[in-house]
């Protein structure tokens, strides 16, 4: 059987293998799965269901500094960002727990014609189907938390398949759930190459696809599902902060730093397009740049390492590229734009890229952040909803009608008034529209799409 090898991203030195599953295996998995939801009898009832996160969580608890310590291995998240996930992640199980409390049918009104005279109708809600998940790496434990926990709350048989970089969070948190009490039957660890994946998520046999990665390959799959298979895609954006005249520097400065280097940019709604009016750019230029400047690069396995390697080299080679690219488009580097090593880039803050600049019109998903100036505040949106990605935005103002108005106005699933586009807590709406993605995240949504109405209607 083939072995995955499993690399620190900084240093490329070995920190594991995982054994590839062949179609084989996963075919026998799915036949497992088919056998388990089409036999009733053997759904496991919610207190079993509700038992067994509860004992995640706490065996995720005691264990949160091995898991933090594995996200950043792997993943090359710094390590005090890698606690701040493995936190999240405990606190996702949580939430499954009490969205459990809410996930009922409805009365529907009978009587109001006479031939629904005398009758009663209701729903409940029952599992959807098999679901596979199909995770990406920069978020290597909450990502699958975000798409296991629901399935096992809603009582959803379910295979995932973790990213290739960043296998071994996701299969400990598997090891986890089994521990817990869950049968295995009920969650399958699934890594495996890339037409076995493919093979798995066009199954007719499943009944919901779960995907985060980039939009080519989301929509790509999508396109190749089986009849009556529901998705949700996650893919990325280009998002963008407009930043009004009437501001507050010292509030601004560490938000959008945070914003656009947080995990080295490789983050869906990073900070990357900031619209700045045109005569106060230098006023947030200077000081941002040394901020940036005073990031610290390293091995994400060290405490204090503030942006950590980009996952794999040839994102180095692509990101400076684009960042040359830009410069000859006429845009001012005002920091960085230099390669560390071949696992590392500099922390870099461009001035006035081009519109038609890849750092302007694709998601760049490294450690860059684009400065424009715009003199009216039409000009700014419109900009700011060029594209054809729509996921979160921010908007920066002292004055509460510029705020609503430019948030009201920008193209994006969520708008955040005074802080950066990646902020997010795990109950809330998490969805990128056009081709951002498809679907709503967030546990509790994703719950109900792992799920559906069954309607009762009885004569009394």
């Amino acid at each position: 059987m083939p072995h995955l090898a499993v690399v620190n991203p900084y240093d490329l030195a070995p920190i594991g293998t995982v054994e590839l599953c062949d179609w084989d295996r996963i075919d026998g998995y799915l036949d497992s799965a088919c056998q388990l939801f089409k036999n009733k009898e053997s759904w496991l009832p919610a207190h079993k269901r509700i038992d067994v996160l509860k004992k995640t969580a706490g065996i995720m608890a005691s264990r949160s500094a091995e898991l933090a310590f594995l996200i950043a291995n792997e993943g090359g998240k710094p390590l005090v960002d890698a606690r701040v996930e493995v936190a999240r992640a405990i606190d996702g199980i949580d939430l499954c727990i009490k969205e459990l409390l809410h996930h009922v049918g409805q009365e529907v009104p009978m009587g109001l014609t006479s031939a629904s005279e005398s009758r009663l109708a209701f729903s409940t809600r029952e599992p959807l189907g098999i679901v596979v998940a199909v995770s990406a790496f920069n978020h290597p434990l909450n990502l699958i938390v975000h798409q296991v926990a629901p399935a096992v709350a809603t009582g959803c048989p379910v295979l995932v398949k973790p990213a290739d970089d960043t296998p071994l969070s996701c299969q400990l948190f598997v090891q986890i759930l089994h521990e817990a009490g869950l049968p295995e039957e009920w969650c399958r660890y699934c890594p495996c190459e890339l037409d076995t994946a493919q093979r798995l998520v066009v199954d007719p046999r499943i009944g919901f696809f779960s995907f985060v990665g980039s939009a080519k390959v989301g929509w790509m799959l999508r396109s190749k599902l089986a009849p009556g298979v529901r998705c949700s895609l996650e893919h990325g954006g280009a998002a963008p902060v407009i930043i009004d005249r009437d501001y507050d520097l010292a509030k601004i400065l560490p938000k959008l730093v945070k914003g656009g280097y947080y995990h080295s940019g490789q983050v869906c709604v990073s900070v990357q397009r900031v619209y700045v009016p045109r005569d106060r750019l230098e006023e947030i230029a200077g000081p941002l740049s040394a901020m940036v400047a005073a990031l610290k690069v390293d091995n994400a396995i060290h405490a204090h390492t503030d942006c950590g390697p980009l996952i794999r080299p040839r994102e180095v080679d692509r990101v400076a590229q684009w960042v040359s690219e830009a410069q000859q488009q006429g845009a001012t580097l005002l920091m960085g734009g230099e390669r560390l090593s071949n696992t590392s880039y500099a922390p870099t803050l461009l001035l006035n890229p081009d519109s038609n600049s890849k750092v302007s019109r694709e998601e760049i998903f490294g450690p860059v952040v684009c400065l424009y100036g715009y003199d009216e505040e039409a000009e700014a949106i419109a900009a700011a909803n060029s594209l054809p990605f729509a996921f979160q935005a921010s908007v920066f103002s002292n004055r509460l009608d510029f705020s609503m108005r430019v948030a009201k106005a920008l193209d994006a699933s969520a708008v955040m008034v005074n802080d950066h586009t990646a902020f997010r807590v795990d109950w809330m709406p998490f969805a990128g529209r056009r081709q951002s993605g498809l679907g709503i995240g967030g546990i509790g949504h994703s719950m109900q799409d792992m799920s559906h109405h069954k309607m009762i209607v009885m004569p009394y």
